[in-house]
Parts: structure tokens; sequence; C-alpha cells
């Protein structure tokens, strides 16, 4: 069975292999069979092994995109006297700070520019003068612009002042190396598609498993999204407390056997040479990006629109090639994204950059 290709240049879901996609064509079964229970179990120690040991971390899987594992954790982890600080530099840090208004969490928000590195002494200054900061929130790849965060640096100063740290590694994980002791990261939230490549509808949150057994005393302030909850329910019978979304579950299965079987380092080299590709590209018809390569994930890249180039009819001529492109994010730049991950490869960045020569000398004529 044949399926037609489509390049997704969007920052996620992300184009899927044939095998991923023909995964959810499995007979009907009832989640809550024992058998079901050993893939869930199995899923959950693979994504744990990706960045740390499954004898020190575990992670729970929730049924909803990856924006549920963020509100999870921040609804979940956070005591009634505690702080969070949220580090605030693009649209996803942003939105870390509208569910804490929504839930009434306490927080301080520190901004920082969207297309640079963290300043780490102020951040550190404003770590060090408030005592009551329990807890700071990071997204590691931005994908508002590309920026990639160094959780490394940032873990160092949570780990001095003994706080604990979230990351969303939505943008991130499955592609970039991540070291949870390293990095020192309590939780960190991330997704089934984008660089794991299986499809949408599966998030999840992998912490320290003496950090979830000492969520007991801490008031969950979602239902369904119960960190607490979700976990204990798992650890005792391998189920989620909610039917999760099941053939979705037999495709990121196959993704993570696709991911094991590539390698997260190799697939980030993949994603690399797509990158430089399109660089070297743009660099060609002299359109520019706005982060720097020494602050770029290599994944996501904010580029400026031309003056004269509408971006919806930019993006419907590319829809007629089969390709996708993704919106700005962010007002004081007029951009529109790309990125590079799923299953695609340079090729394929190629074809894009011929399409977009094809249509910037239209619109000039």
């Amino acid at each position: 069975m044949k399926i037609k290709r489509n390049i997704l240049l969007n920052p996620g879901p992300a184009t899927t292999s044939e095998t991923v996609k023909l995964a959810q064509i499995v007979p009907d079964i009832c989640p809550r069979e024992k058998e079901f229970g050993i893939l869930l179990r199995k899923i959950s120690n693979d994504l744990t092994s990706f960045c740390g040991d499954i004898n020190k971390f575990s992670t729970v899987l929730f049924g909803g995109s990856g924006t549920a594992s963020v509100e999870s954790i921040l609804t979940s982890v956070i005591p009634k006297n505690g702080m969070l600080l949220i580090i605030n530099n693009g649209a996803y840090g942003k939105r870390i700070c509208e569910i804490a208004l929504r839930y009434k969490i306490r927080f301080i928000e520190f901004k920082s520019s969207k297309i640079s590195q963290i300043n780490f002494k102020k951040l550190e200054d404003l770590i060090k003068h408030n005592n009551n900061i329990s807890h700071v929130a990071i997204v590691h790849n931005e994908t508002t612009t590309g920026l990639l965060n160094d959780i490394n640096n940032v873990g160092l100063i949570v780990k001095k002042y003994k706080k604990e740290m979230i990351v969303d590694a939505m943008s991130s994980f499955g592609a970039i190396p991540i070291d949870m002791v390293k990095s020192n990261i309590s939780y960190l939230a991330a997704s089934s598609n984008k660089n794991i490549q299986g499809m949408a509808g599966i998030s999840f949150v992998i912490a320290k498993t003496i950090s979830l057994k000492g969520l007991k005393n801490i008031r969950q302030l979602s239902y369904y999204l119960s960190l607490r909850e979700q976990f204990e329910y798992f650890e005792s019978n391998n189920q989620t407390r909610f039917t999760p979304p099941v053939q979705t579950v037999y495709a990121l299965n196959q993704a993570i056997e696709e991911l094991k079987k590539e390698t997260i380092e190799k697939r980030y080299k993949r994603y690399i040479k797509s990158w430089e590709e399109l660089i070297k590209g743009l660099k060609k018809l002299g359109l520019q990006y706005i982060v720097d390569e020494q602050n770029h994930s290599k994944i996501i890249t904010a580029i400026k629109l031309p003056k004269n180039l509408i971006f919806n009819d930019l993006h419907d001529y590319l829809l007629t090639k089969k390709i996708t492109i993704y919106p700005g994010k962010i007002k004081e730049h007029n951009t529109f994204r790309v990125a590079n991950i799923g299953d695609i490869n340079h090729s394929d960045i190629k074809t894009f950059l011929e399409y977009l020569d094809e249509y910037l000398n239209k619109i000039k004529k």
C-alpha cells in the first residue's frame, strides 16, 4: 500500500515514515488488556532510556498534545508555598506563563532575548535573591525562532541554589542529546511527534522517580493531568488512568524502534545536514535568518520575509507542490519558519529551495 508523501517543513507534526503510518493498522484491542499494558511499559522505559537511567527516572504518558505534559508538570509539582521562575524568550516560554496565570501559580517571569543567549549572570542574581523560588522552567529549543537555550548552564545555576528544573523539550527531544543528570533536570516534557517522528496525540513527562513519589503531599490542580495519580496508576498496573489513543501508541512504538536504529546522534547529524543545505540556499537567494549559528538549534529556522512577499501566498503556492511551511510567531520580526525535522533529508530541502526560488522569480515579474 503506497501512501502519498508530503514534505512537512512545519515544526511538528513532522513527516513520518511509511512504516510508522502503517503501524497504526492493527487489530482492535481493548487498552486494558495485559498485552497493551506491556507495550505501554516498554514505550515508557524506551523513552526514559533516551535521556536517563530507567532505575532512577520514569516516563509518565498522557493522551494529548505536548502542551498537556507541560501543563501536567506545572499543575502537579509546585507546592502551595513554592514559586516558579519562568525563562521567557519566545512563544512557548510565554505559554508557560499563561498556564501559570490560569491556575494562579505564583511565578516570576525572566524575560530574555528571542534571538540571543540568556544573560546567565542576571538569571543567577534573580534566583540568588529570591529564596521563595522552588522551580525554574525553561524551553530547550524555542520553536518561535530556533533559539537553543543552554540547559546545561542553567542546570548548573539551578543546582547551585538547590532548585528543581522543568524543561520543555518538545522540539529537542529525540534529536539533540539530553542527559537528565548532567543538566540537573527534575521534570522534562515532550511528545510523540516532532523529532521522535511518531504521530501526534501522545505527550509524556520524564522525571526523577523519587520526585514523582514525593508528590503525595502536593495538591494536584488538574484532574485529567494529575502527574502523581497518572504515575501511581501506571506503576500499579501498566495502564493510564483514562483511555489512551491506541493506534497512536502502536505508531509511537514503531517510531521509537526507528529512532533506536538510527540513534539520536545520527538523527541530529541528518537534521544538521538538512539545515546546512537550507542556510546555503537562503544565502544564495539573498534571504536572512534571525538566530546566529552559535545559538541555533539547527532544527527550525525563522526567516525574514522580503517586503514584497505575502506569507499566505507563498504557503499556498508551496502547498500545491506538497510542501508545507509555517508562519512566524514574533511581532518584532516579520518571518516565516522552516523546520528540517521528521522523515526528510537534505534533498527534500533542496526541492523546497528550488520551488522557493521559482516563486521569488515569479513575483518579481
